[in-house]
């Protein structure tokens, strides 16, 4: 546990009496680049809301850098030791502009109100500036969010975690309704992010899958049913059973 990044072990959430996660075992390493696959039900979702605080275990251990105990703390103070979760569906401020929507992510715990009318200081402009370069939208920075496709909207908010510098990112299915272009983009965009932090990946796009060439682990019935490379997952026969040959 001491060198795992993120630590799960034995995690069991039930809902009515369904077990959404049962038993889970899982440990991410630090830097590294992680794909989490399964079928729908399979407590891809309900391991991320445990990991981020917004749903409790019944039981199990869930560490960060093996000392913060994550079933003890908030959603904040889980933000707050820098990990970062983005959604399947992007959650921007569409009728503020690119730029600002990084200010305002910047602005962090200060209140709405104050952030709209604090004045940026150089080192934040050079911040937001870095980020927009990197998520490729320097060029978008002044038009309205709402004004992006649906593919640019997510990477605005992947730069609305990277401007915190969290060293974990959560991403629930970051390709889903995207063009073939902008799946594309994103795998390179990932790549790149994971040259410098951790990344957990949940995706049903096999061929996304692929492309980031990461260590794949497939959950079914809440519980690890594989892990290993892509071709290994996709060989395995009770995944094919389960997942891929449905």
């Amino acid at each position: 546990m001491s060198d795992a990044l993120l630590y799960l072990n034995g995690v069991t959430v039930s809902f009515d009496g369904f077990k959404a996660l049962n038993d889970l075992s899982l440990i991410v390493e630090d830097g590294e680049l992680r794909t989490i696959i399964g079928p729908n039900g399979a407590g891809k979702t309900t391991m991320m809301d445990v990991v981020t605080g917004k749903t409790r275990p019944d039981s199990g251990e869930v560490f960060f850098r093996g000392t913060a105990d994550l079933t003890r703390l908030d959603e904040t103070a889980i933000a707050n030791l820098g990990i970062g979760r983005k959604f399947q569906r992007p959650t921007v401020f569409e009728n503020l502009g690119v730029f600002e929507n990084l200010e305002l992510a910047l602005a962090g715990s200060r209140s709405t109100w104050h952030s709209l009318f604090a004045r940026l200081d150089s080192a934040g402009r050079d911040r937001i500036a870095a980020t927009l370069e990197r998520i490729g939208l320097a060029e978008r920075a002044r038009l309205p969010a709402g004004a992006l496709s649906h593919g640019q909207k997510q990477w605005l908010e992947i730069g609305m975690l990277l401007i915190h510098d969290r060293s974990l990112l959560l991403l629930d299915e970051p390709v889903a309704g995207m063009t073939d272009r902008e799946t594309e983009e994103t795998a390179a965009l990932i790549l790149d992010l994971a040259r410098d932090r951790t990344i957990v990946v949940v995706e049903h796009d096999m061929a996304f899958v692929r492309s980031l060439g990461a260590k794949v682990t497939v959950l079914h019935e809440g519980a690890v049913l594989a892990e290993g490379s892509v071709e290994q997952v996709q060989n395995h026969p009770r995944v094919i059973d389960v997942y891929l040959g449905r």
